[in-house]
């Protein structure tokens, strides 16, 4: 068989100088557990760190990741490349394509910066003008702290929804109002509170009459509460709701202390012309709708807090599968009757994740029985197997890469390939024809700062 290899190269400290071709076993061959050999450099690119093949031209379309930028390149030998067009920006450090199965459009991922793009292919293959998704949101983000100092001493307008969706507790601003309600020369909008079925009239009797010694007793007693819950209101109850109003996982996880990166990492085509995105930074699967103007956000799927969404997997059963990066799990996704994915499950890739350990690649075997998980730290290859409609996974094997940092890995017919991102180099190991778990390594070759492998004709 035969692969193009995209690489790290000296702007990211690395030493690849582009695209080349390796061949494994005959070239010509299905199979691919021969002997490796770098059949030379097919085209100059700066950390080309992703590949990914047009369904039905010889084009190659590779991340820039040092550049932000998106190039093609038409093959014009068995071993040689040639640019194709004009490269287009993309976003920072862009590391991710995928390409539509029609041919008419791209879409890719952009680590740096967060940005998913979509970028139309001309009928020949070249490169259109580039269009960014609407950007993603941290379900996990804590709510900034009301600044109720300002709202006391300054005039205009104040909106207790608005408190309330920033953290105020009822309390604060029952206190607000007690505070500022005497002598403030500003207007008070209660909007969220008069349109919740609260009694207009006395809201509009303790603003004008009361006393600036009442305090809470006051405020609650106009409102007719003194001996009641304070907010048992159905004013106050519905605008609580709306603002309480989120996913169940959101509420059951931690939020983070610190605010958090957008950070793009894949894509993967769904049927009826969505795409599935993760967000490694934001523990987001997004699920897209494609149009010829580009990429309109359908809805989200938010993962437990932390785990790192990186690489996703469509499975001949319909299901979606997810490995993380930062918790070394895969998750599952399905598709429910109204076309929204969920999650249906997990389960650690490995037994013994150690400190440091992060996900990189999740392939499958031909048949989708089995899927492998490569991971870094450890430089393993863990091996599951698919149960049950696909919605199952169980561990089988945890095998030695044989290699430093194993970026992406390719299986074959009879040989999983592993690019060897820190040890520079590609190895073959033989794949167990009855169980699929990978042997020891057969073969090695050298090659510099490997990121991906890219079967080609």
């Amino acid at each position: 068989m035969r692969f193009w290899i995209g690489g790290w190269g000296p702007a990211q400290g690395a030493e690849s100088e582009g695209i080349s071709l390796v061949t494994a076993g005959e070239a010509g061959s299905p199979l691919s557990g021969g002997m490796l050999a770098d059949r030379g450099l097919a085209a100059q690119a700066e950390s080309a760190s992703w590949l990914a093949a047009h369904p039905s031209r010889d084009i190659v379309y590779a991340a820039l990741e040092a550049d932000g930028r998106i190039a093609a390149f038409r093959r014009t030998g068995e071993a040689s490349l040639a640019p194709l067009g004009e490269s287009v920006e993309a976003g920072a450090a862009v590391c991710h394509i995928q390409v539509a199965a029609d041919g008419t459009h791209l879409v890719a991922s952009c680590w740096g910066d967060g940005r998913v793009v979509h970028v139309p292919l001309r009928s020949d293959g070249s490169l259109g003008a580039p269009t960014t998704g609407a950007a993603a949101a941290d379900p996990y983000a804590v709510a900034r702290e009301p600044d109720l100092a300002d709202v006391r001493d300054g005039e205009g307008t104040v909106d207790a929804g608005e408190l309330l969706a920033q953290g105020a507790t009822p309390g604060d601003i029952a206190s607000l109002l007690t505070e500022r309600a005497p002598d403030w020369s500003g207007a008070m909008d209660l909007r969220a509170l008069v349109d919740g079925d609260a009694d207009p009239s006395r809201i509009a009797s303790l603003l004008a009459g009361g006393e600036a010694d009442d305090g809470l007793a006051g405020l609650l007693a106009a409102l007719g509460q003194a001996d009641a819950d304070p907010f048992d209101d159905p004013a106050v109850r519905g605008i609580l709701a709306a603002v309480r109003e989120r996913d169940m996982l959101v509420d059951a996880a931690p939020a983070s202390s610190e605010p958090r990166p957008s950070r793009a990492h894949c894509a993967v085509a769904l049927p009826g012309g969505r795409v599935a995105t993760t967000d490694l930074g934001f523990d987001l699967v997004r699920i897209w709708r494609t149009s010829p103007r580009g990429l309109v956000l359908d809805h989200e799927v938010v993962l437990p807090f932390g785990v790192g969404p990186r690489h996703l997997l469509h499975h001949p059963s319909g299901h979606l599968h997810v490995v993380t990066e930062f918790s070394c799990e895969v998750f599952t996704l399905a598709q429910g009757p109204d076309g929204r994915w969920a999650l249906r499950g997990g389960i650690a890739a490995s037994p013994d994740v150690r400190g440091g350990d992060t996900a990189a690649e999740l392939a499958r075997s031909r048949d989708g029985e089995v899927l492998y998980a490569g991971i870094r730290g450890s430089d393993a290859i863990a091996v599951l197997r698919v149960r049950g409609a696909g919605e199952t996974l169980e561990r089988v094997a945890l095998v030695e890469a044989g290699v430093a940092i194993p970026r992406h890995h390719v299986v074959g017919r009879d040989a999983l390939l592993i690019a060897g991102q820190g040890s520079s180099e590609i190895v073959s190991l033989p794949l167990d024809a009855r169980t699929g778990v990978p042997g020891r390594v057969r073969h090695r070759l050298p090659l510099a700062s490997p990121t991906v492998l890219l079967p080609t004709r």
